[in-house]
């Protein structure tokens, strides 16, 4: 009977220990010291708040106020573009709101940062806790955006001075990167437009010649001519996305070739070798077509006979290897440069393209021509199937 209870209290000891040593590891390994904590905790807000800061000081305040209010730990926090209250977490609003604009006057006028006394943020309201608070200005490329109000009821310490104006420079510093965002997205769209401009109205009047010279002689090819001709413009002149797959891409293309096909006849030959493994590849939108177009313009135009043009696509590992080849006239190597340098000569959207490949993918990924005169052109580049931001819309 007694070796059976020691047994017994010896299990529990054990079991006892185990507990406790269990406790004691994941506190230090997953919660680590108070000073771990406290940074795991800043990380995570701030975490929290980049991808609605990202958005913009307009589009994201109202979300991000929280997560800042909880970085500082004041009673109330507020953001302000100089005109408007954009957001207001915490308490003391029904009493302080309609005078963050006021508040941040001076901040947003000279960018520095302001601690406020009673005099200027106590209301008469005993009850309210907000008597102090401490603003600083949210600055851009050096240009100031608004301002970040903390509100507390006690004296600011210099401690949280210094909290409020980095919490301000880390806002800053996500309002910098969203407007590059932005700025991105604007010449991305440049760009595109750019290469309409160059493309399109060579193409269209083209198209339109040899849709007319079916409408007597075939009108039902020339009905769906027209129809191969408004789903291309319709691809070509969408309005949204940087980015589309390589079917997509390859899809506009065809609907092209058909086109060119009608105006040149058995002049113009195709020949398509597509590996299905790379048809989901994102690729940026209107990446190939220019360099279709060109291989057309300098495959068949100012010469007689047929022209044969070649387009491939394979899988080669990580990424797909893209090819289109004409059979054409060439040019010399010494105008490869130039003609990538300058979108105003005579190839169609080279520079472009190459400059879109190498800012998205990286420089390793520009266009590869080879070329002479008489030997045709040969034009290659390489996709990664996967890059970081990179998303078909």
């Amino acid at each position: 009977m007694e070796t059976a209870l020691a047994i017994t209290i010896g299990v529990l000891i054990v079991a006892a220990g185990a507990v406790l040593l269990v406790w004691f590891v994941r506190s230090r390994l997953v919660l680590g010291t108070p000073q771990d904590q406290a940074a795991y905790r800043v990380l995570h807000l701030t975490s929290l708040a980049t991808p609605e800061l990202r958005a913009g000081l307009e589009s994201g305040a109202e979300k991000a106020v929280r997560h800042l209010r909880d970085l500082l730990g004041t009673p109330a926090l507020a953001l302000t573009d100089g005109t408007t209250m954009l957001a207001w977490d915490g308490t003391g609003a029904e009493q302080h709101a309609q005078h963050v604009v006021s508040h941040a006057r001076d901040v947003v006028r000279d960018g520095s940062t302001v601690v406020l006394a009673p005099s200027t943020v106590a209301c008469p309201d005993p009850e309210c806790v907000i008597r102090h608070a401490v603003t600083a200005a949210l600055t851009t490329e050096e240009h100031v955006v608004g301002a970040l109000t903390a509100y507390t009821g006690n004296r600011p310490s210099a401690r949280l001075v210094r909290a409020v104006e980095e919490v301000a420079r880390f806002v800053s510093g996500q309002l910098e990167l969203a407007e590059l965002d932005h700025s991105r997205a604007k010449l991305a769209e440049a760009e595109i437009r750019a290469l309409r401009a160059q493309i399109s109205p060579h193409f269209i009047y083209n198209s339109l010649g040899a849709i007319a010279s079916y409408v007597r002689t075939d009108p039902e090819h020339a009905r769906e001519l027209l129809l191969e001709f408004a789903d291309f413009t319709r691809y070509s002149f969408r309005r949204h996305g940087e980015f589309t797959t390589l079917a997509e891409e390859l899809r506009s293309i065809e609907r092209y070739l058909i086109l060119e096909q009608a105006r040149f006849g058995g002049r113009l030959q195709v020949t398509l070798r597509v590996s299905p493994e790379v048809l989901p590849v994102t690729v940026p939108f209107l990446c190939l077509q220019p360099l279709v177009e060109n291989a057309v313009r300098h495959g068949l135009e100012g010469r007689e006979g047929t022209g044969r043009i070649t387009i491939v696509a394979e899988d080669a590992g990580n990424e797909a290897s893209l090819s289109i080849e004409d059979d054409g006239v060439g040019m010399a190597p010494e105008l490869v440069l130039e003609n990538l340098l300058s979108d105003g000569g005579d190839h169609v959207g080279l520079g472009n393209v190459d400059e879109r490949l190498r800012s998205v993918f990286g420089d390793q990924h520009g266009l590869v021509i080879e070329t002479a005169p008489g030997a045709g052109t040969k034009v290659s580049l390489r996709i990664p199937k996967y890059a970081p931001g990179v998303h078909a819309s």
